[in-house]
């Protein structure tokens, strides 16, 4: 689809590049993206990308917001580069998939009609993509594109569920950062902290990023949070190939 300028208040304009979660559609943000940080416009303050979606917050002193649709449609004009292989790293993230962290599992596997064993093996076994990060800090919208579930968000979201928990609908699975609230299914819950601000970069996953779940026991579990506590611990990556 060509793409569609919509204002975000008087500060903010969003560029739509899609109308659907997919690869491609969000290959075209992150181009979008690249191209304004390779040739800046002066005015803009921050852009943050989404599934289909660019959002660029400008200063409306420096640039109105006419000016600024203009300078965007130049640099999606300007073409992009041949489509290449290449190498990027999968953060191997391990989930306990425990009864006290695992609160829908079960309701889950059986609206699939699966084992919950099965569950745990449809959705840990691929490698899922990170398309953006929203609603808190650190909170990462993923999605896997092998054997998608059925069931959606609930009905009835709750108040207040666990942060570093693991939620689920249809192909997606994010990562609760906080204690916050939340209508997904939660199937699992990870030791590892999803943002700390002690750290220089404070997201564990950020946009762009690939990132495939690793089943843990109980013990490993709790092994590894005592490891992530006192700062010893060392997520697990590998390579992998893919087309950009």
């Amino acid at each position: 689809m060509e793409a569609k300028f919509l204002t975000g208040g008087d500060e903010s304009l969003y560029v739509q590049l899609g109308d659907e979660i997919s690869l491609e559609v969000n290959g075209r943000v992150k181009s979008l993206m690249q191209k304004l940080e390779a040739d800046p416009v002066d005015g803009i303050a921050e852009m943050v990308p989404t599934y289909a979606t660019l959002m660029i917050h400008y200063k409306p002193e420096k640039i109105l917001y006419g000016q600024l649709v203009e300078e965007v449609k130049k640099r999606l004009d300007a073409g992009g580069e041949e489509k290449e292989e290449v190498s990027q790293i999968v953060k191997v993230l391990p989930i306990c998939y425990d009864k006290e962290f695992a609160w829908d599992l079960e309701e889950c596997a059986s609206f699939e009609k699966v084992s919950v064993e099965e569950f745990i093996r449809m959705h840990s076994e691929h490698e899922y993509y990170a398309y953006m990060l929203g609603v808190a800090p650190g909170h990462a919208y993923m999605a896997r594109f092998e054997e998608p579930f059925h069931f959606k968000r609930r009905t009835e979201p709750r108040v207040h569920i666990n942060g570093r928990s693991i939620v689920a609908a249809e192909n997606q699975s994010n990562l609760i950062p906080f204690d916050q609230p939340c209508g997904w299914n939660i199937v699992a819950g990870t030791p590892c902290n999803i943002c700390d601000y002690s750290k220089e970069e404070p997201f564990l996953v950020n946009a762009g990023d690939w990132v495939k779940y690793q089943p843990v026991s109980r013990k490993e579990y709790d092994q590894i949070r005592s490891d992530v506590e006192r700062g010893t611990y060392k997520l697990e990556t590998y390579v992998k190939k893919v087309v950009k």
